[in-house]
């Protein structure tokens, strides 16, 4: 059995940042990735920049085959370019097979021609990501017509009619997108109220939006079966009561996704899970072994390629620095939703802040008063921010509107910097910009 320095297992953000780094300080790493279609991680391949891609070239009228080539061509180099990011430095291997646990800090590797290797690890990084979550409905798992998130993204041709289990963040983005590509789609959900978590306001102007672009939505639904015909397949459904169904030609279930953790050998080692399924870390990212951490989704919490980005921070520190950084510092963490316009939000709503009986003084602007807004020839949406009105400092935003994704991270920096709102509120923009909005949402 070889000793190596540092085994990372997993070829994702914060897992391939960190070999890098290891490597220019001239350390011995070993990645074992299980598929050579997943360098780079999840972001770059099935996530984050191929469906923003696809989001773009719709909004810009782009056929959906001549888009979905242009983002296989796109993910294709970038694999590439990650693979020979870590596999041309002189002290990494990158390895294809899929790894398990035989003991605290023993994996063995299935090769892909069956055969398996051997190794212990002095330092071992989990970052085996997230999978789709599947619901228990009967004739889902069978159906031949159903796509979870990431096949989604290999999906060649137009779905014609297509059906979205679940209105959260990620089922919002394919509806917009495929209702753009000009797909009928229809949005299932469980729950009667819409985006719950944000504020109702919002919330509605969401929900018009996507309706005015052809998305229809059956809130407060229970799937109760999904029955396979010749050409399509048929979902049953209840609505108050009243059995209904719709025929689909592809069903994408967008549920969530839950950390990586099937497979790992865990039970064959003293790393313990959470009640969620998610590999336990303490606030340095270390797992209930000596010398084991866990990186990005598989530790569970917010499923971002930022925050796999951080975790690479948070060990860095760790190994080189002075141990100071910690998941507890993360108090301002910005998140955008990318339907058309994109959806942004950072720290609290008004929601939020009423559960929480916090006081705020409220700013409203909506989008149609920002003149960038005309030129570009979107005024929809409305952005929202809450100050504190003793200390003057944002304590969030809500920014519905085109560029927000944008926009977020200059509150964002506002909030971690403890800026009061009067500096966005009188600082000199360039014009036209959406960022000037500020100078009319504070006022």
């Amino acid at each position: 059995m070889q000793t190596i320095k540092n085994i990372i297992i997993g070829f994702g953000k914060g897992g391939k940042t960190l070999a890098k780094f290891l490597a220019q300080k001239g350390e011995e790493v070993l990645v074992i990735e299980k598929s050579n279609k997943m360098y780079g991680g999840t972001c770059i391949n099935i996530a984050c920049l191929p469906s923003k891609r696809l989001i773009i070239e719709a909004a810009n009228g782009v056929s959906y085959v001549d888009a979905v080539n242009g983002k296989n061509e796109m993910t294709a180099q970038l694999r590439d370019k990650n693979y020979h990011m870590l596999a041309d430095e002189k002290s990494v291997t990158v390895l294809d097979g899929e790894a398990h646990f035989i003991a605290d800090h023993e994996v063995e590797v299935i090769l892909p021609n069956g055969e398996k290797a051997k190794y212990r690890g002095e330092r071992i990084f989990i970052n085996t990501g997230a999978v789709p979550v599947m619901l228990p409905i009967p004739g889902l798992k069978e159906s031949k017509y159903v796509l979870n998130s990431t096949q989604a993204m290999d999906e060649k041709n137009m779905p014609e009619n297509l059906t979205i289990i679940g209105a959260g963040y990620i089922g919002l983005e394919f509806a917009s997108m495929f209702a753009k590509y000009g797909s009928k789609v229809t949005v299932l959900d469980h729950s009667k109220e819409f985006l719950s978590r944000e504020d109702e306001d919002i919330s509605q102007l969401v929900k018009k939006d996507l309706e005015d672009v052809g998305v229809h939505f059956e809130l407060g639904a229970d799937i109760t079966e999904i029955s396979d015909g010749e050409n399509d397949a048929k979902v049953h459904y209840h609505v108050n009561g009243q059995e209904k169904e719709i025929n689909a030609d592809r069903i994408l279930v967008a549920t969530g996704r839950k950390p990586n953790i099937e497979n790992l050998g865990l039970e064959n080692t003293a790393i313990e899970v959470t009640d969620r399924g998610a590999i336990k870390v303490d606030d340095f990212l270390r797992t209930t072994v000596d010398n084991v951490w866990a990186i990005g989704d598989v530790k569970g919490g917010l499923q971002f390629t930022y925050i796999s980005l951080d975790d690479f921070r948070i060990i860095k520190d760790q190994l080189f620095g002075t141990g100071a950084r910690m998941i507890s510092d993360r108090k301002v963490v910005p998140y955008s939703v990318f339907i058309s316009p994109a959806l942004s939000q950072v720290g609290l709503n008004e929601k939020q802040a009423q559960k929480q009986d916090k006081k705020y003084k409220l700013f409203k602007l909506p989008v149609a008063a920002i003149p960038k807004a005309k030129v570009a020839k979107d005024s929809r949406g409305l952005f929202k921010a809450l100050v504190d009105p003793e200390t003057e400092e944002i304590l969030g935003a809500t920014l519905y509107g085109i560029e927000s994704y944008e926009l977020i991270n200059m509150i964002s920096l506002a909030m971690k910097a403890h800026l009061s709102y009067t500096v966005l509120r009188d600082q000199i923009y360039t014009h036209p910009t959406m960022s000037e909005a500020f100078n009319d949402l504070f006022k």
